[in-house]
Order: C-alpha cells, then sequence, then structure tokens
C-alpha cells in the first residue's frame, strides 16, 4: 500500500468512529430505558407509567415521581435509572455534536481538497458540462495525459465523474466566480459542451472576458447558434448533429477505408499526422459504371479542382501503383487512396458519379 493510501485509510478510519460512537450509544441508551421501564412494571407499575417515570430520569427533566419511591427496589432502580440513563444521554448529545462535525469537516475537507488540486492545474482544459459529450471528452484527455477539471451543477454526475477518478468542481459554469475557481486565469483551453446553447453561448462569453488568450471550443446544437457562438468569442464551434451525419456520409462513401488502414499502426500515425496538417486519408473504390473509369489520375484531380490528390492505386488484379503518375488511368474496381484536402464528402462523390451523357454545346451525346 502507498503512503498516500495509507493516510487516506487511517484519515477515513478516524473520521467513521464517531458514527459507531453515535450507533453503540444509542443502543446503550435503549437497552438502559428498557431494562428500567421493566424494573418499574416489576413493582406494578403500568406501561405508561414506567415509560413516562423512565423518560423524566434519564433526561433530568424533575417533574416529580408519578408514583412514590417508597421501597429499596425502587430507590435502587431510579438511582441506576439516573446514573446509567443520564450519563447514556450525554455521551449521545456529543456523539451527535461529533457526527454534525463530522459531515461539515468532510464537506470542509472535499472541498479544500478538489481547490488545491485545481491550484496545481496550469495550463489546462476546462470542461464544462459532464453529459454524454463532457464524459467522452474527459477520458480521451486523460487517456492523452492531459491536465482538464471538470465543472458541473448536478449531483448525480459529480458522483459520476469523481467515480471515474476525474477531478470535478461543483457549481454553474455560468457564474464567472465558479470559473474563477477552476482556475480560468491559467487554463490554455475551454470546451463548453453543454446541451443547451443559450448556456454555451452564455459560458463563451463570460470566458472570454475573463481569459481573451483562451482557446474556446463551444457546442452548439442548432446551426443558427454558429455564429452567435463566433460572435461571443468562440475559437471553434462543434455541431454534433453536423458532425454525425457528416461521419454517415464518409461512411457510405469510403466503405474501404477501414479495411485499408486494418489494424496498422503505421497507417494510424500516418492518418493522424495528415490531419494535424488538415489533410485526410480515405480509401475508395472506382464504380463498375462511374464516370472516372478510363480516365487519368491527373483528370480526376483535375476535376476535384484541387480537393484531393492521388497517392496509390490497387488493382483488382493484385497489383499496387504507388505514387501513380497524371497518364495512369483508373479502371473498375480499382481501389484508390487519397489525400483529401477539401470537404471528404465532395472528393468522394466523384468516384461514385455515374456515367453521364457529354455535352457538347447544346447537342448531346
Amino acid at each position: 500500500m502507498s503512503r498516500r493510501s495509507a493516510i487516506t485509510s487511517t484519515a477515513e478510519g478516524v473520521l467513521a468512529s464517531p458514527l459507531r460512537s453515535l450507533f453503540g450509544t444509542l443502543v446503550y441508551v435503549l437497552v438502559v430505558f428498557l431494562i428500567a421501564t421493566i424494573g418499574y412494571m416489576a413493582a406494578g407499575w403500568s406501561l405508561g407509567d414506567s415509560i413516562y417515570m423512565v423518560t423524566l430520569t434519564i433526561f433530568s427533566v424533575g417533574y416529580g415521581e408519578v408514583h412514590p419511591i417508597d421501597s429499596d427496589y425502587l430507590h435502587v432502580l431510579t438511582i441506576a435509572t439516573m446514573v446509567l440513563g443520564c450519563t447514556g444521554m450525554i455521551v449521545l448529545t456529543g456523539a451527535l455534536v461529533q457526527v454534525f462535525t463530522l459531515f461539515q469537516f468532510r464537506s470542509m475537507l472535499g472541498l479544500d481538497r478538489v481547490r488545491t488540486q485545481i491550484d496545481r492545474l496550469n495550463g489546462h482544459v476546462i470542461i464544462c458540462g459532464f453529459g454524454r459529450i463532457g464524459v467522452q471528452l474527459a477520458k480521451e484527455l486523460q487517456s492523452g495525459g492531459r491536465g482538464f477539471v471538470i465543472v458541473e451543477r448536478d449531483a448525480a454526475k459529480i458522483v459520476e465523474a469523481e467515480a471515474l477518478g476525474f477531478l470535478c468542481l461543483a457549481g454553474d459554469a455560468t457564474e464567472e466566480g465558479v470559473l474563477r475557481a477552476a482556475g480560468i486565469d491559467r487554463a490554455s483551453v475551454l470546451a463548453t459542451v453543454l446541451p443547451n446553447d443559450a448556456a454555451n453561448v452564455f459560458i463563451t462569453l463570460s470566458a472570454r472576458s475573463m481569459n481573451a488568450k483562451l482557446e474556446i471550443i463551444a457546442r452548439g446544437e442548432a446551426p443558427t447558434t454558429e455564429s452567435k457562438l463566433f460572435q461571443a468569442g468562440a475559437s471553434k464551434v462543434v455541431l454534433p448533429t453536423h458532425i454525425g451525419a457528416e461521419r454517415i456520409a464518409e461512411m457510405i462513401l469510403y466503405p474501404n477505408t477501414d479495411s485499408y488502414m486494418g489494424n496498422s499502426a503505421q497507417m494510424r500515425d500516418m492518418k493522424r499526422g495528415l490531419h494535424e496538417f488538415g489533410l485526410e486519408m480515405e480509401a475508395v473504390t472506382v464504380a463498375q459504371d462511374g464516370a472516372l473509369i478510363g480516365e487519368t489520375v491527373g483528370e480526376a484531380e483535375r476535376r476535384s479542382r484541387g480537393a484531393f490528390f492521388i497517392v496509390q492505386i490497387d488493382r483488382a488484379s493484385g497489383q499496387t501503383i504507388l505514387h501513380p503518375g497524371e497518364d495512369v488511368k483508373l479502371e473498375a474496381g480499382d481501389n484508390v487512396v487519397l489525400v483529401i484536402r477539401g470537404s471528404r464528402v465532395s472528393a468522394g462523390a466523384i468516384f461514385s458519379t455515374p456515367v453521364g451523357r457529354i455535352k457538347v454545346g447544346r447537342m448531346s451525346m
């Protein structure tokens, strides 16, 4: 066990002891109460009178005896109830005070611990919202070894974030005080990924006014919100619905990309490296009735108006042509590897366009 774990375990044991004391004392008082009640009933008192007498005695109220205490048995029973019962109530009161203090101390300790960890961060990421996108973002940042803090006001989501080991600050990200507590003056990036467009716009405005150099990545649900987020000061805007639809279109247009990349770490690294320069790598098959059949590589690139260039052609016969020249002709069934500089959707559409009639002036052939 590490030193930190040992300290944590010891602290938890010490802090848990008041709860055990409260439970034990409560059981003790109940036992004294029950035995004393039975004792008075044994002297011929009714159940109601016995309970009333024991209650008066252990709480030290002193309203007077219900019946005369006129026998040695009743003298001993009453004295024992006073000593044991009053002592138990004193200890019980002390245990209750300890428990209340314990919860306050734990709350203060947890808050101080979070603040201490946030104060140690520098150049970190602030994630506003721990919903579906916030969860995935936090996991990716953790995998990448990037420091971050989550700002969330929902108690259930805070518990979820802490269970995953994430640093989480309880509060409303629309409040400047909460953003300041999250270290916005030292942060390098703020990602507001709430499902509420109005809240994201407000957070963007506040964050930009508090840190002019901060990179702000904002989520937008409605397409009309994109311009508002940019006006509010967002550096980048992400529209999950648009991204999802675009990804589906890419999967339709480039069904061979995943199989081409396979499990090759080298290919994935190459694709990631190209992405950093604004380029994408995709693999597409020349359709059997495609308009590019028989056309040269140069003609295909010309038709794309610079949207892509072809880096490899895998023939159906098994032949592979690396860095094909402009005069190499495309054949039906060719698996073509592209490096795309523009829209991946429009680039893929060129290879799926069927053969059409060639227009010559006003005549068609």
